[in-house]
């Protein structure tokens, strides 16, 4: 089951160039975003341990994202 909200992700897709958009669509694209954004923060949580910090900052989140 999705957590992230389905008419932001439906948005989202419209403002990609989509004239109309799938309740299917919105659903793959936010089981998407959820696993990538899991995968993420684990990232994010190994870089903050690194650093020996429990406290999880936006650095950890970049470079997370550019081990991406």
């Amino acid at each position: 089951m999705s957590q992230l909200p389905l008419t932001p992700l439906g948005r989202i897709i419209k403002n990609g160039g989509a004239e109309r958009v799938s309740e299917d669509a919105k659903v793959e694209l936010s089981e998407f975003l959820e696993d990538q954004a899991a995968e993420l923060a684990k990232l994010a949580l190994d870089n903050a341990k690194e650093n020996s910090r429990k406290t999880l900052k936006a650095e950890d989140i970049a470079v997370a994202y550019k081990k991406l």
